[in-house]
C-alpha cells in the first residue's frame, strides 16, 4: 500500500513535470505492435478467434511483470521491488493526464481550439464531446480509465494487475479493437467492462462523499448501480447529479449574499475536475489510513 500511494504522487508529479518525456513510453506502441503481429500470424483462425483470443496477446507481458515483480520482492528488503512498482504505476497511469487536459481547455482562446482539446477528453475513439452538461459523464469516464482503474487493480494485484488493466483498456481503445476478430473483441470488452465496475462503485462513492449525497445516490440507484450490470453507466449519470448540486449550491450560496449567480464558461468542467480531485484524495487518504493502521498493529 506504501508503494502505491508513493507511485500515485510520483505519476501525478512526473505527469506536470515531464509529459513529454512519459508520452512515448505510455504509448504502449510496443504493445500495438506485438498484438499486430500476433494477429497476422493466428489469421487463419484457432484461439485468436475465440471469445479468449485477447488473452494470447496480454498473458505474456502480463506474466512476465508479475514474475518481476515476486522476484524483486524478495530482494534487498523489497526496495528493489518497491521501485518497479513505482515505475510500473507511473508508464500504466495516463496515457495523458486528465488534469493537464482540462487545464489546456480551460486555457484555449478560440473555439477551434477549444473543441480539438476538448476531444482530448473522451474516453474512447469516436465519443462526442461537447460543452455543457454532459461533460460531467465524460470526465468520469475518462477519469476511471486514466487513472481509478490503474490504482484500484494495482492495489489489488500489484505492478501485474496494472499492467493486466492498461493492456486490456488499450486493446480495446487504442484502434487494435477494430482488427480483432469478432468473438475476440466481444470477450475483451466483456472482461474490460467486468474489470472497471467495482472500480466505477468505489468511484461513485467517492463522489458522494466529497459532493451531494443524496443526488448521487438516487441517480445511483436510478442507472442500477445497485444490480450486477457490467456496463456501469450509473457513474456517468452520478457525475452529473454530483455538479449539478454543487452548481445549485453555488448558485444559493450567491443568492444569499445578494449575487447574481455567474457560472463562466465550461463550468461543469471546472467543476466536475475538482470533484474528480476530491474523490482521488479521498482514495488516497484512505489508502494512508489503512498504512498508519497497519504500522501501528
Amino acid at each position: 500500500m506504501f508503494t502505491t500511494l508513493v507511485a500515485v504522487i510520483i505519476a501525478l508529479v512526473l505527469g506536470h513535470v515531464a509529459p513529454a518525456v512519459l508520452a512515448p513510453a505510455r504509448s504502449f506502441g510496443w504493445y500495438a505492435r506485438w498484438q499486430a503481429w500476433l494477429a497476422a500470424q493466428l489469421a487463419d483462425g484457432g484461439p485468436w478467434r475465440t471469445r479468449w483470443g485477447i488473452a494470447l496477446a496480454v498473458l505474456p507481458p502480463v506474466l512476465l511483470v508479475l514474475a518481476l515483480q515476486l522476484a524483486l520482492g524478495r530482494v534487498l528488503y523489497g526496495l528493489p521491488g518497491l521501485l518497479f512498482g513505482v515505475l510500473v504505476l507511473v508508464l500504466a497511469w495516463g496515457p495523458r493526464d486528465l488534469d493537464v487536459d482540462v487545464e489546456a481547455v480551460l486555457d484555449a482562446e478560440d473555439p477551434a481550439t477549444r473543441k480539438a482539446r476538448l476531444d482530448q477528453l473522451a474516453a474512447e475513439p469516436g465519443q462526442v464531446v461537447a460543452e455543457g452538461p454532459g461533460l460531467p459523464a465524460v470526465m468520469a469516464r475518462a477519469a476511471l480509465r486514466r487513472w481509478f482503474a490503474v490504482l484500484f487493480w494495482f492495489l489489488l494485484l500489484g505492478p501485474a494487475g496494472a499492467v493486466l488493466y492498461r493492456l486490456l483498456e488499450r486493446s480495446a481503445f487504442a484502434g487494435q479493437v477494430r482488427q480483432l476478430p469478432e468473438d475476440n473483441a466481444a470477450g475483451l470488452l466483456w472482461l474490460l467492462r467486468w474489470m472497471e465496475w467495482p472500480v466505477a462503485q468505489l468511484m461513485t462513492l467517492a463522489l458522494a462523499l466529497a459532493g451531494n449525497f443524496d443526488l448521487v445516490s438516487r441517480a445511483w440507484r436510478h442507472k442500477g448501480g445497485a444490480g450486477w450490470n457490467p456496463e456501469s453507466r450509473f457513474l456517468e449519470a452520478a457525475a452529473r447529479a454530483a455538479v449539478v448540486g454543487e452548481l445549485a449550491e453555488e448558485d444559493a450560496e450567491d443568492l444569499e449574499a445578494g449575487r447574481v449567480p455567474a457560472r463562466g464558461e465550461l463550468a461543469e468542467l471546472r467543476d466536475a475536475m475538482n470533484l474528480i480531485w476530491r474523490a482521488l484524495l479521498l482514495w488516497l487518504a484512505v489508502l494512508a489510513l489503512l498504512i498508519l493502521a497497519g504500522w501501528a498493529g
